[in-house]
């Protein structure tokens, strides 16, 4: 079993990019600028967010932070995008999900100009990734291919079970890893909550994406030996013994798999770190004007 290391790879990654945004001040270039957007007080979304800054200051980008409190209007937000969309110095930016229930995430996520749309979640952006255009590819995913790409995992004629169809990962998991690419080529079987008989179909994984949001979802007898496993989710346990009175765990029960499997990810410090990874990357890309010129 080789556990893939999502912590190291990600600053590995993180140091490329500092280099390369290092070479392109020096050459008289322009500072990549990575602004974000979150409205209310959710905890883990400011975390995730404060992350990302921290992440843009590492690498030498330039970073902006628009906060706004819960009560913000749906009107007002979209007047932020609007001028984000405007604003010749932001290279990419994204609004923070989730928002405050009265503001409409649809509505906003088409507000946003495709080409600064870093997260990856347009239409525009996700029709060009379904097509195999160049495009912005939705963070995790886009980390979890640079995994498979960097560890040389062999996805060519495998088959791939992905759990869950959400649109932030699992349907744009089925769709990257079935394209005829480097890392692709999988014969993908998406499945979800209503699947029946979901052991019959992971047994027959040579490689599983879990990303259905269920502690310890997928177990050692659900999956057959020499299993590639990703996993995405990362949930909250109680637990007495932690000192913050719980601890994490992903979808997947790491200690009965780990035996099994060829590769594995760990939670935390598996996908969790190549999230903010591929929002830099996705960043550095609209800097350079790669995907939309």
């Amino acid at each position: 079993m080789q556990l893939i290391d999502g912590k190291a790879l990600a600053n590995t990654i993180k140091e490329e990019i500092a280099v390369e945004t290092a070479a392109l001040k020096k050459a008289g270039g322009k500072t990549p600028h990575l602004a974000a957007v979150l409205i209310g007080d959710d905890p883990a979304s400011a975390v995730y967010v404060r992350n990302k800054v921290k992440a843009c200051e590492k690498v030498g980008f330039k970073s902006t932070l628009v906060r706004r409190g819960a009560d913000t209007s749906e009107a007002e937000v979209l007047a932020i995008v609007k001028q984000l969309n405007e604003d010749p110095d932001i290279d990419g930016f994204i609004v923070q999900l989730p928002l405050p229930k009265h503001i409409n995430e649809e509505k906003v996520n088409l507000a946003i100009d495709p080409k600064k749309d870093v997260d990856g979640f347009h239409p525009m952006n996700v029709g060009r990734m379904t097509l195999g255009l160049p495009s912005y590819l939705p963070a995790t995913p886009f980390g979890i291919m640079q995994m498979l790409d960097r560890y040389e995992i062999e996805t060519s004629g495998k088959h791939c079970v992905v759990i869950g169809r959400s649109n932030i990962v699992g349907t744009p998991m089925s769709i990257l890893l079935s394209r005829k690419a480097k890392v692709g080529n999988c014969t993908v079987t998406l499945t979800h909550s209503r699947t029946k008989d979901l052991k019959a179909e992971t047994l027959r994984a040579d490689i599983i994406i879990a990303a259905i949001g269920r502690p310890d979802y997928l177990t050692a007898d659900m999956v057959k030996e020499g299993v590639v496993v990703i996993d995405v989710g990362i949930n909250r346990v109680d637990d007495a013994s932690r000192k913050r009175g719980y601890r994490l765990v992903g979808d997947a029960d790491f200690d009965g798999i780990a035996a099994k499997s060829s590769f594995i990810t760990p939670v935390p410090g598996g996908v969790g770190p190549m999230t903010i990874t591929s929002l830099l990357m996705n960043t550095l890309k609209a800097s350079k004007k790669e995907i939309y010129g």
